[in-house]
Formats: C-alpha cells, sequence, structure tokens
C-alpha cells in the first residue's frame, strides 16, 4: 500500500514533541492514526539523537502479556534509560485492560513523553476528561482530504475527474488498493458495520444494533438538513423500528462521540447567539455514503455540503449553520483570525440557482468575507462582493 505523507497532522505532533501533555490520536475508525504514530516515530529516530522509544501495538502478539495494566507498567518503567529522552507510543491503548492507570502513572513519573491512540469507540473525546486526569492534547485525524486523494492517485491529471472520483470513492485509503469496484466497496461497508454495529453496541452494551444502524442510515440520507430527534424518531417508528426520541438523542451523541457524523450547531448572525434547536449532521466521509446508500437520493449539493464542511474542520475551523432571518446560510466558519460567511452548491449556472445561493450573503451588513463554492469548473470570480470558487480548487487550496 501506498504511504502518504500528512504533514498538516505530522508537524502537529512535532510542536508538541517534548511537552508534558499526554498526546492522544483520535479519529473515526482507519483514518490512519496508526499509520501517523508510526510516521512520527520515524521522525522522532531521525532527528534526535537522544530518542529511547517504547512502542507496543496491542494488535501484535508479542505484546498480548502487556494486556493486564500492571504488566504494561512494569514493562514501561523496566524499557526506560536514564538520560535519554524516553517517548512512549502505544496503538490500540483500549486493548490494555483499566489501560487508564498506567497512562495517568506514566504521566504523574514526569519521566515519558506519552503518545497514544486507541479505538474510536473506546476512545472518545467525550471520555478523556474522567479517563485521564493528567493534562492531555487531541490531535484529531480526518479521512483523507481531496489533496491527500490527489498525492494517492497521482495517474489521474484531471482534477474534475478526480474529484468525481473522490466524491464516490472518499477518504478512507484502505479501500484504494481495491481496482475492484465491489471490493472497494465492500472495505467500505466493512469499516462501517465495524463502528456502528460491533464498536458502539459494545461499548454502550446496546440489546440490539437495528435502531442504530437505522439512524445511522437516515442521517446519511439527511446530510445537511436540519435534524430533530422527534421526527427521527416519528419516522422510524412509522417504519416500524420502535424507539423514542431519548433513545435517538443518545444514539446520535453516540455516533458523534465515535466521529461517525459532526454535530453542527446554529448560529444567528444577527443576534450574534447560539440556537438549541435542530442540528444538522455531517458525515465523516462521502464515500461511506456511497457505500451504504449507493446512488440512493445522490443529491451533489447536499454532498458538496458534507465535503465542505470536513474541509473546514480539518482547517481548524469552528463551523456553524447561520441563521438570517427566514434565510439560511450554509456556514459560518471562524478562526482566531478571520470569520467566513460560506454558501455551497452543485450548480449555479442558471439565475434563480445564483440568487438562492447569493442572496443571504448580500443580506449580511458587515464586512466578514462572503463565498459561495460550487461545481463551477472555472477560476474563482466575483459577484457584488461575493467570491466563488469552484470546488475541486477551494479543497485543493487553489485559489
Amino acid at each position: 500500500m501506498k504511504i502518504i505523507e500528512r504533514p498538516t497532522y505530522l508537524n502537529r505532533l512535532i510542536d508538541l514533541k517534548g511537552t508534558p501533555d499526554i498526546k492522544i490520536i483520535t479519529g473515526v475508525r482507519r483514518s490512519g492514526k496508526s499509520k501517523l504514530m508510526k510516521a512520527y516515530m520515524e521522525y522522532i529516530s531521525k532527528s534526535d539523537n537522544k530518542a529511547n522509544i517504547i512502542f507496543i501495538d496491542f494488535t501484535d502478539l508479542q505484546f498480548d502479556d502487556l494486556k493486564e495494566y500492571k504488566s504494561l507498567n512494569n514493562y514501561v518503567n523496566a524499557k526506560f534509560i536514564l538520560g535519554r529522552n524516553n517517548y512512549v507510543f502505544i496503538d490500540e491503548v483500549q486493548l490494555c485492560n483499566r489501560f487508564e492507570l498506567v497512562i495517568n502513572s506514566l504521566y504523574s513519573s514526569e519521566k515519558f513523553d506519552l503518545y497514544i491512540t486507541g479505538s474510536n469507540a473506546f476512545l472518545l473525546s467525550a471520555d478523556l476528561a474522567t479517563l485521564f486526569t493528567g493534562r492531555y492534547i487531541e490531535i484529531h485525524v480526518f479521512p483523507f482530504s481531496f489533496e491527500e486523494y490527489m498525492s494517492y492517485h497521482k495517474e489521474i491529471s484531471n482534477i474534475d475527474k478526480a474529484f468525481n472520483n473522490y466524491v464516490r470513492e472518499g477518504g478512507f485509503s484502505g479501500a484504494y488498493p481495491y481496482l475492484n469496484e465491489r471490493d472497494r466497496v465492500q472495505y467500505l461497508k466493512d469499516v462501517y458495520e465495524t463502528i456502528v454495529n460491533r464498536d458502539l453496541i459494545q461499548k454502550y452494551n446496546l440489546s440490539s444494533g437495528l435502531v442504530m444502524d437505522k439512524l445511522a442510515e437516515y442521517l446519511m440520507d439527511n446530510i445537511s438538513n436540519l435534524t430533530s430527534v422527534n421526527k427521527v424518531s416519528e419516522i422510524l417508528n412509522t417504519n416500524s423500528i420502535e424507539t423514542t426520541h431519548v433513545t435517538i438523542g443518545k444514539y446520535i451523541k453516540y455516533l458523534c462521540n465515535a466521529f461517525v457524523f459532526y454535530e453542527i450547531k446554529r448560529y444567528d448572525i444577527k443576534g450574534k447567539k447560539y440556537l438549541e434547536t435542530s442540528n444538522k449532521y455531517y458525515l465523516c466521509d462521502s464515500g461511506l455514503r456511497y457505500a451504504i446508500l449507493g446512488t440512493r437520493n445522490m443529491d451533489y449539493g447536499r454532498v458538496y455540503e458534507n465535503l465542505v464542511c470536513l474541509e473546514l474542520l480539518r482547517r481548524g475551523y469552528e463551523v456553524y449553520v447561520g441563521k438570517l432571518y427566514e434565510k439560511e446560510v450554509d456556514f459560518v466558519a471562524l478562526n482566531e483570525k478571520e470569520k467566513l460567511y460560506i454558501q455551497v452548491s452543485d450548480n449555479i449556472s442558471s439565475e434563480d440557482t445564483f440568487k438562492r445561493e447569493y442572496d443571504p450573503l448580500l443580506r449580511i451588513k458587515d464586512a466578514h468575507p462572503k463565498i459561495i463554492i460550487a461545481n463551477t469548473k472555472h477560476d474563482k470570480y466575483s459577484y457584488e462582493g461575493i467570491i466563488i470558487y469552484d470546488i475541486a480548487l477551494w479543497l485543493l487550496g487553489l485559489l
């Protein structure tokens, strides 16, 4: 399998080298957490001649005896070398029972630079504050971006062709070696089944996966739509899947905790306040949607909106759905440097569609940048101060 460098994540780890924090690499299953850890270990071994790297991979049988937490603790401490820079890397840490006791003890000793990865269902963002009494930092890994997809598929020189393939194939690079479409789709289905019908059921002791499975399919089918737990509950019950709004609310939280979906809250642009009503949920990868749902209800505008949301999150923005009077702005994106108002569309060649996209942006009276991202297949241009980008070029950062 090809290995593609992921400098954004690697540089983030490099920036954190030597800090006292517990560095935790998180992300959806098969997003490349283990490969990132190994790439960073290789960097350490080349750049630090005083490095003492202690590595445990709990998927490797040679470390099977360390799955008892006291054995793991004794092993790591026995590998400590005085006068060296001692790095500890533990992959799939959740396979060690009561692993958090070991990590907290190693942290308290102040002798090690600690890095861990784990299954997304057992090392959840929501659980970290409870698990670790010491200070920790998350390095969150997404499936491949379009730019990374292009780096992998260098044989595809046509950007439009590559973009169309990326929409369908997505960013799970483990699927890329399969030349047969059926095999590639089956790989993605297996990833999905493992997360939804094994990891989450085991994590939360669910009696049945039917509600979780149908809920996930519903959310996939409704990416970019405002979602109410009451409405989802009613729809599933109408389809003879017995559930309640309380269960749906919990299960959506579980899916977001496992990074299958990202919850995007609403923001009142005029009132400058966050809204507690219906939110939107965006899927971690478009290829997963295609593998599970096929071309059913294949609304490219909503799929493109999903791609833009994930890319904004990759680039470090806080992302919200904007509300302005009765109008909606797809995204309000903020970081420490800027605020962006963004509309996303498939085809804006018709005047009616174009007006529908630019009208909410023109109603915003502040000076922050206003953007439309669409499948224009043109270089960027402007209209009434609004910048229009081709989605493929925007995703590649070719601005």
